[in-house]
């Protein structure tokens, strides 16, 4: 997820001057420096991952779930889910979305029922637990399946339904999440999802907490012109009966958070990064096939690759909705069609979360920084490189106007849960990987950056794990200046 415009815009007032170059304030810098060190493989240090091994064929989408400290009346660790197949119709002259889902799941615990995230706007038709019906409630976001389960025990649930999924009120005071989260339906019938920090709830059945990670196979049906676009791989298209059908694999397990489904009157447009990279984008029909920045999209690959190593996905792609926002929707980027989220900048930030966010997810929403201060990291250094300064006074630029955010919405590792999403997440961690950068060197900076995720590949994990797995690289402790980063009220000292 990217910051907003309106967030940025506020920010760069607190510097006194407008547009959308934060440096621009500056006094110069140093136009000649390289921004891309020399990397080297680190030993992985000896910090055990929290995500338990599995076995299967959905042995990856293994998790360790839990109840989320930021938002605990969303999820449930007692599921963890393996696998979504989500089989969904949608009919634009009715505004109706019908639905049948398989979801495969873990359960963790001995527990007389299932629970679930669901909501009351879709009712259900027929729901089976490996083939057996079962009496199931809804009440609120909260959908209770009459069935037992046992610990480590896997199971088959099956529903059936239809309806008009409205969004949910969003915990946040950005405007780009003034219309909710979830399914959101446009005025020509169209539709796009944004479920972050949750919202997939209002469109299936879902586990909707970041921890709990799982494969997705979706099948999309929707009157021609329009088509479903989703997450993974587009495995298969048909037309039949002026009906489209897409069938989209997403082969790497995704937190719920990530996942993206639209229907809309789409082009495509195909392109490659240097590496070999497959890239889709999908936009309006009626307009240009690759407005704003997206033909930038392989070069922002081959930039991050230099600097974080192979993508960690096998295809990439972006859909433009009608919405306002950047979201990072795993290997579909969700952006709203409007010159900033369209940026080169947005699309470099979007691409660097397959890293940091995406292969390698937060475990609770409390530790949303650990994707975004690294984005915003990246994204400052591609925003320096284009400027022509150095990242050093791009950091002082941000370093201006931080403290007031941090003041606003809380300290990034501990901030208010009404304002989520607020760029207190973004700027403040970013700051701190760049005095971090600037104490242990680049070459053994980038060394981190780069391992981290892919020593994680598929996982999750948290500060206290992350944290330790920094310190222990460095064999140094660092505690203190973590806590004043993440925990304190003001900004911490500069060096």
């Amino acid at each position: 997820m990217t910051t907003t415009r309106r967030l940025r815009a506020g920010a760069t007032a607190l510097l006194l001057c407008a547009g959308t170059a934060l440096a621009a304030c500056g006094s110069g810098g140093d136009a000649d420096a390289d921004p891309t060190p020399t990397l080297r493989t680190p030993p992985t240090p000896d910090v055990p991952s929290s995500t338990p091994t599995g076995s299967g064929k959905y042995a990856d989408a293994f998790s360790a779930t839990r109840e989320d400290s930021v938002y605990p009346e969303i999820g449930d660790p007692l599921v963890d889910a393996l696998h979504y197949d989500l089989g969904l119709e949608w009919d634009p002259s009715r505004d109706v979305l019908t639905g049948t889902q398989v979801l495969t799941f873990r359960a963790t615990a001995d527990s007389p029922t299932i629970p679930l995230d669901f909501n009351e706007q879709l009712a259900i038709s027929e729901l089976t637990v490996d083939g057996t019906p079962a009496g199931h409630a809804v009440e609120g976001t909260r959908l209770t399946v009459e069935h037992p389960v046992e610990a480590d025990g896997q199971y088959e649930l099956a529903l059936t339904y239809s309806g008009t999924p409205r969004t949910a009120p969003a915990p946040s005071e950005r405007q780009d999440f003034a219309q909710g989260v979830g399914w959101s339906i446009t005025p020509e019938h169209e539709t796009w999802t944004l479920q972050e920090p949750y919202g997939a709830f209002t469109w299936y059945a879902v586990n909707d907490q970041p921890a709990d990670k799982a494969f997705y196979d979706f099948t999309l049906t929707s009157p021609a012109p329009l088509q479903g676009v989703a997450n993974g791989e587009l495995r298969k298209s048909t037309k039949d009966g002026g009906r489209t059908t897409n069938a989209w694999h997403l082969a790497e397990p995704a937190s719920s958070y990530l996942v993206t489904v639209a229907f809309g009157d789409y082009q495509r447009t195909d392109l490659e990064s240097a590496s070999g990279v497959p890239i889709q984008i999908w936009t309006d029909a009626d307009e240009e096939p690759l407005p704003g920045g997206l033909g930038t999209t392989p070069d922002a690959v081959d930039w991050l690759e230099d600097l974080l190593g192979p993508y960690p996905f096998d295809t990439l792609g972006i859909v433009v909705v009608d919405g306002s926002s950047g979201m990072e929707t795993q290997t579909m980027i969700t952006l709203g069609n409007n010159d900033y989220s369209l940026s080169p900048a947005v699309v470099v930030h979007e691409v660097a979360h397959h890293w940091y966010g995406n292969t390698v997810s937060p475990a609770d929403w409390s530790d949303v920084w650990m994707n975004e201060g690294m984005a915003m990291y990246l994204q400052g250094m591609w925003e320096a490189e284009q400027e022509g300064v150095h990242i050093g006074q791009k950091m002082d630029d941000w370093a201006m106007f931080e403290a007031r955010l941090r003041e606003d919405a809380g300290p990034p590792g501990a901030f208010d849960p009404t304002k989520f999403g607020n760029s207190n997440i973004y700027y403040g961690p970013a700051l701190m990987w760049h005095e971090l950068r600037e104490d242990v060197g680049d070459e053994v900076f980038f060394d981190l950056v780069r391992e981290w995720p892919a020593s994680q590949e598929n996982g999750n994990a948290d500060r206290t794990e992350y944290l330790a797995w920094i310190e222990d690289t460095l064999d140094e402790e660092l505690s203190d200046f973590f806590d004043a980063w993440l925990l304190g009220e003001q900004q911490p000292p500069r060096d």
